[in-house]
């Protein structure tokens, strides 16, 4: 699995699935293999910090976010309830672009086809920047539909996608096992429940630990994955 390098979109099946937590823990396992590493987060609605996080936890050398925005919406609505200027695709690829780290982690809001900006998804960023896309998912009910429709969208866009587990339990049941043999796609990754909490310096060590070797891990993923037939 080859390593990616440049721009990479980070998206979820949903909102909540661990997508700020996964960002932080590749853009960590990225500084320690000797790459560097910015993040932008286009849109942060709600009052929430996730560069903030991000920056705590993983310390990459450029952390950006372009717009924020108080009601905790879907970025284009919480522009228009706040009466802001919602953002335009160009200006997030220009933002990406300029940026010269081996890896540009982008990391978006709720799942990939919510509008960031007037008729443009996170999809539609991706594709523009030519950008591979890490999907990252539940462990739980639900997850297979989601993550399936998830990578349909990405591959009828002619994208690269691989999947991240974004928390998986650290007492796993059965639904969660069969999950992991049905789930949709190259597995790339399983984040543990509860590692946002973690202080930063055990944060970075252990990130690697989390991650397939083309997220600059050395997890072997497909194996770990087998544990669930």
């Amino acid at each position: 699995m080859n390593v990616w390098t440049g721009p990479v979109v980070v998206t979820g099946t949903d909102t909540g699935v661990g997508k700020t937590v996964v960002t932080a823990a590749i853009a960590a396992a990225a500084a320690r293999a000797g790459a560097t590493v910015a993040v932008v987060k286009p849109a942060q609605t709600g009052g929430d910090d996730d560069a903030g996080v991000v920056s705590a936890l993983a310390a990459p050398a450029i952390v950006k976010t372009l717009a924020s925005y108080p009601d905790p919406l879907a970025p284009l609505a919480a522009a228009r309830v706040s009466g802001r200027v919602p953002l335009g695709l160009s200006t997030v690829v220009d933002a990406v672009r300029s940026l010269r780290t081996d890896l540009v982690l982008v990391e978006g809001a709720g799942g990939l086809l919510v509008s960031l900006g007037p008729q443009w998804t996170v999809a539609d960023l991706a594709r523009e920047l030519g950008a591979p896309v890490v999907v990252v998912a539940r462990a739980g009910l639900g997850t297979l539909n989601h993550t399936a429709l998830t990578l349909e969208a990405l591959t009828r866009r002619g994208l690269d996608a691989r999947v991240a587990i974004g928390a998986w339990p650290s007492a796993p049941e059965l639904v969660h096992y069969a999950n992991l043999t049905d789930l949709a796609g190259p597995l790339a990754g399983a984040v543990p429940d509860g590692a946002g909490s973690l202080a930063p310096p055990e944060f970075r060590d252990r990130a690697p630990d989390w991650l397939s070797p083309g997220l600059y891990g050395h997890l072997d993923a497909e194996a770990w994955r087998a544990q669930g037939r």
